[in-house]
């Protein structure tokens, strides 16, 4: 039988699969910097017999044909990149990259897409169809490796009829997944702003416009744009998380910057929220007497899960973990770029259990200490595999 064939060979490789993480987590490289790493998936790849090209300058692109491979073509994707974090971790593959880890467990997400290359591989007598395999690169940095891949090719000759990716939730107990269909990640865009006037001394503040004044005046504003103007029933985030001006107690600033991120479930209030940022900004800033530069770096679209493909993957997952294993994941302001392929085709972004409580693995991702229960690989490769070799969209 498929299933258990998969799990003893996801058993049977787990010990190798540690390994892969290991050295993918001690050696990590920023986004669109991932040379070593995409040189070691391909030897992967070629130890495993299967063929693969570069995409996108670090990215890899995989390919494996089980049976009647034109029956019908499904992709795997998982990204490879790593963040500006020093690591705190102290375990004997912490980061040897000064100021550099893998904090949000892409080290995870290649170690057991590589692992689920092996098996199917190694089955693709057992299966029908083809399998795409998308090792991308700069999912943490605009603008997304995932809309490079797409560009330079990787859903097409052939076409999948959907992609599935997953992402390690240290939140999540390990052995558990979570799927939901529909919209289930934010858009995420950056802004920013500098407001400029002439800057003077503090004690004649009208000799020039205050800057200081103006920019404070400008971040309690923008939150109407949210309170005021958003569907209360559709979740949308606002948040100004840098304030940089001034340098001594008495002078006004000629020069104050801020930076933020806006954070939207619906694409079309979220470009009437672009609007409505620039108007608000410019016409207050303007009214106070300053002149204002405003730039919004449009970034990741929503993530949107097929609802159709979701439920298939989710009766899949439950046939291969068991149906108390799965849950529905919750909705989540944070973004990724995985919505760029479901943007093409119809896909499916899922939850992998990573952590254990009475083990103290706890910590959040995109944090110095976050690691994951290592149970998790084996779990997390066997799952994709068998996803893999029997999702199938009609």
């Amino acid at each position: 039988m498929l299933k258990e064939k998969i799990r003893k060979l996801a058993s049977e490789y787990a010990g190798d699969l540690v390994n892969i993480r290991h050295h993918l987590h001690a050696n990590p490289e920023l986004s669109y910097k991932e040379f070593e790493t995409s040189a070691f998936v391909r030897q992967k790849l070629e130890e495993y017999g299967i063929p693969c090209e570069i995409k996108a300058v670090t990215g890899v692109l995989g390919l494996i044909k089980g049976k009647n491979p034109d029956k019908r073509v499904i992709a795997l994707r998982a990204d490879m990149d790593a963040l500006p974090i020093k690591e705190e971790n102290n375990v004997p593959y912490r980061s040897k990259n000064e100021g550099v880890m893998h904090a949000c467990g892409h080290d995870v997400h290649t170690t057991c897409l590589l692992g689920a290359s092996r098996i199917l591989n190694e089955l693709k007598n057992e299966w029908e169809g083809t399998v795409k395999l998308i090792f991308q690169p700069g999912e943490e940095k605009n603008p997304g490796g995932a809309s490079i891949m797409i560009r330079e090719g990787v859903l097409e000759n052939p076409r999948p009829s959907a992609i599935l990716g997953l992402h390690v939730h240290p939140q999540l107990e390990v052995g558990r997944y979570r799927f939901r269909g529909g919209k289930i990640m934010a858009s995420a865009d950056e802004i920013y702003i500098t407001i400029r006037s002439k800057g003077g001394h503090a004690a004649a503040p009208q000799q020039t416009a205050d800057t200081i004044l103006i920019a404070s005046q400008l971040v309690v504003a923008l939150q109407q744009i949210i309170s005021r103007n958003k569907n209360p029933f559709s979740p949308s985030v606002l948040s100004i998380t840098s304030f940089q001006g001034g340098y001594t107690t008495n002078v006004i600033p000629s020069e104050v910057k801020l930076m933020g991120t806006f954070r939207a479930m619906d694409e079309q209030w979220r470009f009437e929220a672009h609007t409505l940022i620039r108007k608000l900004a410019t016409e207050l800033v303007q009214s106070m007497g300053a002149e204002i530069d405003l730039h919004i770096d449009v970034g990741y679209p929503t993530v949107y899960n097929n609802e159709k493909l979701n439920a298939i993957a989710e009766a899949a997952a439950a046939e291969y973990a068991g149906a108390d294993n799965v849950e529905e994941s919750e909705l989540r302001m944070g973004a990724e770029d995985f919505g760029y392929y479901s943007q093409v085709i119809p896909g499916c972004f899922y939850r992998l259990g990573a952590g254990n409580e009475a083990k103290g693995i706890t910590a959040g991702v995109h944090t110095p200490t976050f690691n994951i229960d290592e149970e998790a690989i084996e779990l997390g490769a066997g799952m994709m595999a068998w996803l893999g070799a029997t999702v199938e969209m009609r």
